[in-house]
């Protein structure tokens, strides 16, 4: 996510010449830098030249703070200007008002990604201790209606709290389904009814005049667009269109985790006024983040997202387990099952050049990693050649020999040298976290010497991270 524009970002900044104050001619070289980052990353050139034109008036002349650089007081009003123009500080919340049930519209054009975001917002809810019920209005295809049910037993599943969808009748049209569905929500005692309307491949009057007689219908307390944030300047213009046919009140901009340039989001609010809410990062119903606009002006400027990082790991983290597994690091008790156990946690919080993007002064490490493949794969293999060894060289992989090798290399798919590459990896591991626990945390941060031994340490473990969370 903003992988582009946050690497032009970070070049812009380290350019900039020394001395206590900004000059214009400082300031004008970056604003042109920056203004070229912004349309290569499919920003709306409006946009591009509101941004610009405030950061340059709030630049010049500017104190540079001692113990700072040009570059660092530069990207300080940068990272303001990127906050104000994604929204201002703040999330700006799901609305679900007094009334019950709550009535919450998706629209958007077909291929958005509507259904899969209703299941994602059910699961959200539900799990804020909501009763939800999902009602598919797309008669046109019959499968969203199978695939919303899908998704909502899914919701259901994974939270203690219920999630259902209405139950589909045959030849009935999206108007009377709306109709139907609040009186269910009514009737049930539900908090909201998430009503995911029919899309199109393009916009037509046809499909704006439908939600229009849904709205009406059902009046519902949130009208939120569903964009997909890869497709840059058409999804504004979808924006824009929706908002001006029927009205939105929010925006979910989907596949942001497969959105390179950013140009979208940085764009949607300052086009249409609309805030955007929520951001699709994968294709799990748990991989729906709340937008913060601070939050995301961070990780394009490469100042990472802390606070993301600790929520994302609180939602998905086993923290018993790791407390368990980081206790037996700490003595020296570290066996096979354990790593396992990590990779298990790793799995849980994503992509692992996703996470580098959340840490502060990673931008540089994942910029050198993102030149290879991040090949997670290696850990799948890992797994699948430790569940092909007995519990006793779990335990102790020291007695794992030439013969034993042979025995879980075929059990695994794998070759000798795998094995004996992973076992390798994981003395190393092991000897590592003895060191650690003998030198303190302090000793810990000597011996990684920066962001270069953090670098070497990412090497060692194969492109990847080191598969230690505890």
């Amino acid at each position: 996510m903003f992988e582009q524009l946050s690497g032009r970002m970070a070049r812009v900044f380290e350019g900039l010449a020394g001395g206590d104050k900004l000059t214009a001619d400082d300031v004008s070289e970056a604003m042109r830098e920056v203004k070229i980052a912004m349309l290569e990353a499919d920003v709306a050139l409006p946009v591009v030249r509101t941004f610009v034109k405030k950061v340059r008036e709030n630049a010049v002349g500017v104190e540079v703070v001692e113990g700072t650089t040009p570059g660092q007081a530069v990207a300080k009003l940068v990272n303001e200007a990127l906050i104000d123009s994604l929204g201002g500080s703040g999330a700006v919340p799901l609305e679900l008002g007094q009334a019950k049930p709550a009535a919450i519209l998706l629209v958007g054009l077909q291929g958005a990604g509507k259904t899969t975001s209703a299941g994602k917002l059910a699961l959200r809810l539900a799990r804020d201790g909501k009763k939800v019920l999902l009602a598919g209005l797309d008669v046109q295809r019959p499968a969203a209606q199978l695939q919303l049910a899908t998704l909502a037993k899914q919701a259901g599943e994974r939270s203690q709290y219920r999630v259902e969808s209405l139950p589909i009748v045959i030849g009935q049209g999206p108007v009377d389904i709306a109709k139907r569905a609040m009186e269910a929500g009514k009737e049930g005692g539900f908090d909201a009814v998430i009503l995911d309307t029919a899309g199109r491949l393009s916009i037509d009057e046809a499909l704006m005049d439908e939600v229009r007689q849904v709205r009406d219908a059902v009046n519902p307390v949130e009208t939120i667009l569903v964009v997909d944030a890869m497709t840059g300047q058409d999804a504004v213009n979808t924006a824009t269109a929706f908002r001006d046919a029927v009205g939105i009140t929010g925006v979910v901009a989907s596949r942001m985790d497969g959105d390179a340039r950013g140009g979208a989001v940085l764009s949607m609010k300052a086009v249409t006024g609309a805030p955007i809410k929520f951001m699709g990062m994968g294709e799990k119903l748990d991989a729906l983040q709340t937008f913060h606009p601070e939050r995301v002006a961070g990780r394009i400027l490469g100042l990472g997202d802390i606070a993301g990082l600790v929520e994302k790991a609180a939602e998905n983290l086993d923290h018993e387990e790791g407390e368990r597994v980081a206790k037996k690091m700490m003595e020296g008790r570290f066996d096979l099952d354990d790593y396992v156990s990590q990779l298990k946690q790793l799995d849980r919080l994503g992509s692992i050049t996703g996470l580098l993007g959340m840490i502060p002064g990673m931008g540089k490490i994942k910029e050198k990693l993102a030149g290879r493949d991040l090949d997670t794969s290696v850990f799948t293999r890992h797994k699948a050649m430790i569940s092909s060894m007995t519990k006793q060289e779990r335990r102790n992989p020291s007695i794992i020999k030439t013969s034993r090798k042979k025995r879980i290399a075929a059990g695994s798919g794998a070759s000798v040298a795998e094995v004996t590459k992973l076992l390798k990896q994981f003395d190393d591991m092991s000897t590592m976290m003895k060191r650690i626990n003998k030198m303190g945390l302090a000793g810990m941060m000597n011996a990684l010497g920066g962001q270069g031994g953090m670098g070497e340490m990412l090497k060692k473990f194969g492109g990847g991270v080191p598969p230690t969370l505890g």
